[in-house]
């Protein structure tokens, strides 16, 4: 009987005094219409704040909607004049106060640039003054298909992507090929044969401008083309930039030198434009659409078109479903050969990071 008392008081103490000291230690944002999130804060990042909920997992809200805000642990806090301090943080008569050791630093609320909590602040730091090795991340694509019956076909395709983004520019590496053969009446024969690969460098002189410039290679044996050789240069404009949508406009100028079977050799030089966008639809799949019109500047009328566009699943945290389309379009193709070169291709991706 003194056993269960015991443990009835037990439990009424932790209901009693357990719960509410859980709470005393969490970071709590209250929004105009009246409701409060309890749980860690993460970043205030543009006009954005983020919380993290024990139950409700990542809360995303606009800035603009709070109307106080409390921390129990540190926070990294970015002031309009410059600079960071770190304390904790809480709200008085429209102000952000920030509880350093040394003294109070006081900002209005709608002021405010960034906030960070202890791991943002990590990733934020790394961002400052990386060295080369550090920052890289991508993936490897891999799919396979075959045919078995009155025809054998075999189709291998394979992508690589590395990519390197800072606070202040992006460096990507990539590569990718499709090799396809199919067997009827026992002869064999590949119906598909290209390899497409290159280097890219942006580099941002404000949060909305950057200049681009990039270097391409391509062979695709069933345009004839022995080897594509493009490189230039030009500038770009972040048109879209949040956590779900980025959509950036390019524009610049180019050299190309294009081999082809039979000895045709083709330089020119070429005015570019075209966009880059990445969607995420949901929180596991996202979409992807790159488009680049060359104008021939030495053989006005001639023209090239890249297009290319994908989507990703997340199977798992490393692992993901992909499916790309990829057209490549020559306005003035070798003879007896066709304008298009459409490919579309699917498997599994494993993503890597530093």
């Amino acid at each position: 009987m003194d056993i269960f008392h015991s443990k009835r008081t037990y439990m009424f103490m932790i209901a009693l005094f357990g719960a509410p000291q859980c709470l005393l230690f969490a970071d709590q944002v209250t929004l105009k219409n009246g409701d409060s999130i309890t749980g860690t804060i993460m970043k205030k990042d543009g006009d954005k704040l983020t919380i993290k909920s024990e139950f409700l997992g990542e809360v995303t809200m606009p800035w603009a909607a709070v109307t106080s805000i409390r921390s129990d642990t540190p926070l990294f806090v970015s002031l309009p004049s410059g600079g960071d301090v770190s304390g904790k943080v809480n709200t008085q008569g429209g102000n952000l106060v920030v509880e350093t050791p040394a003294r109070q630093e006081s900002t209005p609320l709608g002021s405010v640039p960034a906030i960070r909590g202890g791991e943002e602040q990590q990733k934020f730091e790394k961002l400052l003054s990386p060295n080369w090795l550090q920052l890289w991340g991508g993936y490897f694509d891999l799919g396979f298909s075959l045919a078995r019956g009155n025809a054998r076909t075999d189709t291998l395709s394979s992508a690589f992507n590395l990519s390197r983004v800072t606070r202040n520019d992006k460096t990507t590496l990539y590569f990718n090929q499709i090799y396809s053969t199919a067997t009827v009446n026992r002869v064999n024969s590949a119906t598909a044969q290209a390899i497409r690969g290159g280097v890219s460098y942006d580099h941002n002189l404000s949060p909305r401008v950057f200049l681009n410039a990039f270097n391409d290679y391509e062979y695709d044996r069933f345009q004839d083309l022995d080897l594509r050789f493009v490189v230039g240069g030009g500038a770009g404009f972040h048109a879209v930039k949040n956590e779900r949508t980025v959509l950036d406009l390019l524009a610049g100028a180019d050299y190309s030198r294009s081999n082809f079977t039979g000895n045709i050799l083709r330089n020119a030089a070429e005015a570019y434009w075209g966009d880059d966008l990445a969607y995420k639809v949901s929180g596991v799949t996202s979409l992807t659409q790159s488009f680049r019109m060359f104008n021939n500047l030495s053989s006005t009328g001639d023209y090239r078109v890249n297009f290319d566009a994908g989507t990703v699943t997340t199977i798992k945290r490393r692992f993901s479903w992909q499916v790309t389309a990829s057209d490549r379009l020559l306005s003035n193709p070798v003879f007896g050969r066709q304008r298009n070169e459409f490919l579309l291709t699917t498997g599994l991706r494993i993503n890597f990071a530093q």
